[in-house]
């Protein structure tokens, strides 16, 4: 048999085209690169396996008349992670659905507004120099001080010391 130019034209076409979709801001796009890209790998594990032979069973054919059973075991192996993952995907886009009605990610002005931030070295990163909006969370200027946590439960609970065991839960609001 000789080797012909199709399977890998369409083992690559079928990444590309995974790769393409899957760098789009839909999550069904995402999906549909994603299996583009199952299928793609399961062609290449296939066709690595070499041309196709007996079951490789002893006493039925001699060894070098039997198929490789290994990429077989890939193969069945890809495709469960693919469906776990796309049932994973399906889950998000329902989801996603469910509470915005749309499927699209959203641009993220967090992202943007650190792309935006000139480049600088982590190790001469000062959490002091930066803008307090750029600043680490736990950073100690944007945590909340006793002061203002005493304050608070005064406010809510008067007449009750904040370090007393007999402090009432806090109800949530009922809408």
């Amino acid at each position: 048999m000789t080797p012909t130019v199709v399977l890998p034209v369409v083992i690559g076409g079928l990444y590309a085209a995974g790769v393409y979709l899957l760098l789009d801001r839909s999550l069904t796009r995402v999906l549909l690169g994603f299996l583009l890209l199952g299928n793609a790998t399961n062609l290449l594990l296939l066709s690595s396996g070499g041309p196709a032979g007996l079951a490789p069973i002893l006493g039925v054919a001699e060894p070098e008349e039997m198929s490789d059973p290994l990429p077989q075991a890939f193969v069945l192996t890809a495709i469960v992670i693919t469906f776990g993952i796309s049932a994973f995907l399906l889950a998000m886009i329902y989801r996603s659905w469910r509470l915005v009605r749309q499927e699209v990610v959203g641009v993220d002005e967090e992202d943007r507004r650190v792309a935006a931030r000139e480049a600088m070295d982590a190790d001469d990163l000062d959490p002091d120099d930066l803008d307090p909006d750029d600043r680490p969370a736990a950073h100690a200027d944007s945590l909340p001080g006793d002061r203002d946590a005493e304050a608070a439960l005064q406010r809510l609970h008067p007449g009750i010391a904040s370090d007393d065991v007999g402090l009432p839960p806090t109800l949530r609001s009922r809408s």
